[in-house]
């Protein structure tokens, strides 16, 4: 295997996306993250841009990484000022990172439209800037910004600014796509064309958007590029930077380049998902690699198919990057598909069981009825229970009532639910609060049962989601509920559907302490 260098820079170039924002603490343990999985650079951000970049490079220091470097980002030196009057210059020095990486300026356009300098004069502030930094710094890279833009504009320039970087003795000069408007086949011309006027090793950093961003980076690395950049989900500015979730297997299990280990891309979905939890944002869950739906298999005939040979229709096996495969159950769904999903749920069915088609039978009337058990697969594993019979009852609710009242026309409406439910022979009749009425309902059941089953301390009501279903029926039509709930251990689906939001919604949160009642029996069941 050749080797490919991997530069993270999802904490500088990926906090610049849309609703992306990282606490010094975060970073922190992102940088973490990065680490474990084998992550060679890891650009921390721009210390001469603002305090919070300072400050993580100062906290970065105090910590113990296994493997990977720290990158200070800057800009070359101003015009009319020596390196070392320039601030921003200083200010990466002061940083003390392993790595120090600039950007200049290769598109002539910028260089007098922006900058307003000759181009002459733009070659000197990149050959000064990293001789001074070479000579301070453990290793310096150099980023041409706009290189794929400015080569098209004017190529010889363009090559004259890296020949500039390459004097200077930068370790490395990477090849920066900065609109992200350049086509792979472009890219690797080009690429063919500078190497035959740079012997310094070159990188690449592209941007997605043209959605090419992951398929220039691995041209580039066709091409003897040696160092890839990119953050972890795409995150940054505009369409966002070259995914590395998606370079790195492709790297490694693709074209069979050496960056990171076996056990080491096991962990790439867990950092995925990481960083996407602390940007507070929902996972993609049709992410390549990585997302939930990258090995979801719906329709029968794949399912089939992928028990007797998973190649069939999973272009790697979802394992080698920490995912699983997962059946979703629908009105698609054949035999193959119930059987894997109870083998999933350790329920043993028999394919000629008559109990099978049964469940077949009643997933797709309940599925033409509204019902949805793609994102409930906890509520699919109650009604399998059901059908075989080893579903436990472990209460009845004999009725409730919700009441939403608004007393003044300034005040929010106040709700209040009244439920009666019936555990062995004792009856509880509970009542409780809450800032809605689904809120108010799922509190009352929970006070009403808790007392049977204080283990229902443990679930937290994660997500809530109502469709109305299309009929054309305006405010009657009916309503499918999603509700995600969560201990300590898991996460799980459940569903209602109804032409009444609240009984929909009591549906959902029914299923959902059952199937937690039912997991913590079987929880102390493996105990014995």
């Amino acid at each position: 295997m050749s080797l490919v260098k991997l530069y993270d820079t999802t904490l500088r170039d990926g906090t610049q996306g849309e609703d992306i924002s990282f606490l010094v603490e975060d970073k922190i343990r992102i940088a973490h993250k990065l680490d474990e999985v084998g992550i060679n650079y890891i650009e921390g951000g721009w210390p001469g841009s603002n305090p919070k970049d300072i400050a993580f490079f100062k906290e970065i220091k105090k910590e113990k990484l296994s493997q990977a470097k720290i990158a200070a980002f800057g800009s070359t030196r101003r015009a009319k000022i020596t390196p070392d009057k320039d601030q921003n210059i200083r200010t990466l020095i002061q940083a003390e990172p392993d790595a120090i990486t600039i950007f200049g300026k290769t598109w002539d356009f910028h260089v007098r439209e922006a900058l307003r300098i000759p181009l002459e004069e733009n070659l000197e502030l990149i050959f000064d800037s990293l001789e001074y930094l070479k000579s301070r710094a453990p290793e310096v890279f150099y980023d041409a910004e706009h290189f794929f833009d400015g080569y098209k504009a004017n190529p010889e320039y363009a090559i004259k600014t890296l020949k500039a970087a390459e004097q200077a003795k930068a370790d490395c000069i990477i090849l920066c796509d900065t609109n992200g408007g350049t086509m792979p086949f472009e890219l690797a011309q080009i690429i063919k064309d500078v190497k035959k006027h740079i012997k310094t090793p070159l990188g690449i950093h592209t941007h997605n958007d043209s959605e090419c961003a992951v398929a220039n980076s691995l041209h580039a690395v066709e091409q003897g590029i040696v160092h890839v950049q990119g953050t972890i989900n795409g995150f940054g500015e505009r369409c966002g930077n070259a995914n590395l979730c998606s370079i790195i297997p492709a790297l490694r299990l693709k074209m069979g380049k050496e960056c990171i280990s076996a056990e080491q891309l096991r962990k790439l979905r867990d950092l995925s998902r990481f960083v996407y939890e602390l940007a507070n944002l929902s996972p993609d869950k049709h992410q390549p690699y990585v997302g939930n739906s990258a090995f979801a298999h719906k329709g029968g005939v794949h399912v089939s198919a992928i028990q007797r040979h998973a190649e069939t229709y999973e272009h790697l096996r979802p394992e080698l990057v920490g995912n699983t495969t997962r059946v979703l159950i629908s009105d698609l769904s054949g035999r193959a598909n119930i059987l894997a999903k109870a083998e999933e749920f350790n329920i043993n069915l028999d394919s000629k069981d008559p109990v099978t088609l049964d469940i077949l039978d009643n997933i797709k009337d309940m599925e033409n009825r509204g019902y949805q058990f793609e994102g409930a697969e906890a509520s699919f594993e109650l009604l399998m229970k059901r059908a075989l019979g080893t579903h436990r009852k472990f209460f009845s609710v004999i009725g409730f009532r919700v009441i939403d009242e608004k007393r003044h026309e300034d005040q929010k409406p106040l709700s209040e639910a009244t439920i009666m439910v019936k555990v062995g022979g004792k009856v509880e009749h509970t009542a409780a609060e809450g800032n809605g009425p689904v809120n108010a309902l799922d509190n009352a059941i929970r006070k009403a049962l808790e007392k049977f089953y204080p283990r229902l301390k443990e679930v937290k009501l994660l997500d809530y989601k109502v469709r109305v279903l299309p009929a054309g029926q305006g405010t009657a039509s009916a309503i499918r509920v999603l509700i995600e709930s969560g201990d300590k251990e898991s996460r799980w689906g459940t569903v209602g559907v109804s032409d009444n939001i609240i009984d929909a919604s009591y549906q959902a949160l029914i299923d959902s302490i059952e199937y937690k009642l039912h997991k913590g029996e079987e929880g102390e069941a493996g105990k014995k």
